[in-house]
């Protein structure tokens, strides 16, 4: 797959892949999440609604650049930082990965797009909508959240499942990666085991990267709270959120919708926190009529 330099300094190179054509859309994954994790069928329903589908690896997971040279601290240290309102340590932020983002647009020739992202990559695309205004067309926020700590609070399983020990070989990653989405998984709408275990093998053959998954941590949790400049924002904006979601509660859908000035907030029963195959309908459609809204 191609990679873009999107950083000089420190350097940083994207994978990522193109598929279709029409509308440019840009999907950002989520925390210690590969490009894969937005599956190819997803990938290609979209492009057959008229879009050209871009999606890639944030930097430090994948076959992106990994910020090995960059320190890390344990993560409950640092998840207990940001709850006491401390400064958090982290060698770049959500606005760092932004600037990635913009500069994988570059590279792509967009000069906007249509901007999807999901969990962190919510975060991310937000940061992007705030500070590079005119480089979206529409954003469509996942699963996110502001930023504000009273709007983020995980339920503890869900976070204990997401810091679980790291697996060393192909087989436990499939096995790991299993525990953590049926942690996740909302009632109506649970995770197809055998695809969720070959998506966590593919990950882990493509690279696993504890370490940069904490960093990703670091930079969500010393980014803070978006709410006011969330404010500011002049970007049709669609907000998706299960309301099932353990990991980044519906709280975070409802702030994220009041802050931004006309979004519209869908809500979905029995949605936890990921991508199974049962939702995947109601995702399409709302995405690409929120896109195609905008083109009147």
């Amino acid at each position: 797959m191609p990679r873009a330099l999107v950083s000089p300094s420190p350097e940083v190179h994207l994978e990522y892949d193109v598929r279709g054509a029409g509308d440019p859309m840009l999907l950002i994954m989520g925390i210690g999440a590969q490009m894969i994790f937005f599956p190819d069928d997803f990938c290609d329903a979209l492009a057959a609604r008229g879009f050209q589908v871009a999606r890639f690896d944030n930097r430090d997971v994948g076959r992106s650049t990994w910020l090995d040279g960059a320190p890390t601290r344990p993560p409950g240290a640092l998840i207990a930082r940001r709850a006491m309102g401390l400064p958090v340590p982290a060698p770049y932020t959500l606005s760092d990965m932004a600037r990635d983002t913009a500069g994988l647009l570059d590279h792509l020739g967009w000069d906007t797009a249509h901007v999807v992202g999901v969990s962190m990559g919510g975060m991310i695309a937000q940061h992007l909508a705030i500070e590079h205004p005119g480089r979206l067309r529409t954003l469509t926020s996942v699963m996110s959240t502001t930023g504000a700590v009273g709007a983020s609070l995980p339920k503890p399983a869900a976070l204990k499942a997401l810091l679980q020990p790291r697996p060393m070989d192909e087989e436990g990653a499939g096995e790991a990666l299993l525990r953590v989405q049926k942690a996740l998984e909302g009632p109506l709408h649970p995770v197809s085991e055998e695809r969720v275990r070959a998506v966590g093998r593919a990950a882990f053959r493509r690279g696993a990267n504890p370490a940069g998954f904490v960093r990703q941590l670091s930079a969500v949790l010393a980014s803070g709270d978006r709410t006011p400049r969330l404010r500011q924002l002049r970007v049709p904006t669609l907000v998706l959120h299960g309301e099932a979601d353990p990991l980044v509660p519906l709280a975070g859908g409802r702030a994220t919708a009041a802050a931004v000035p006309g979004a519209r907030l869908r809500t979905v029963p029995g949605w936890g926190h990921g991508l199974p195959e049962s939702v995947w309908p109601l995702l399409i459609d709302e995405i690409s009529a929120h896109a195609q809204a905008s083109r009147g």
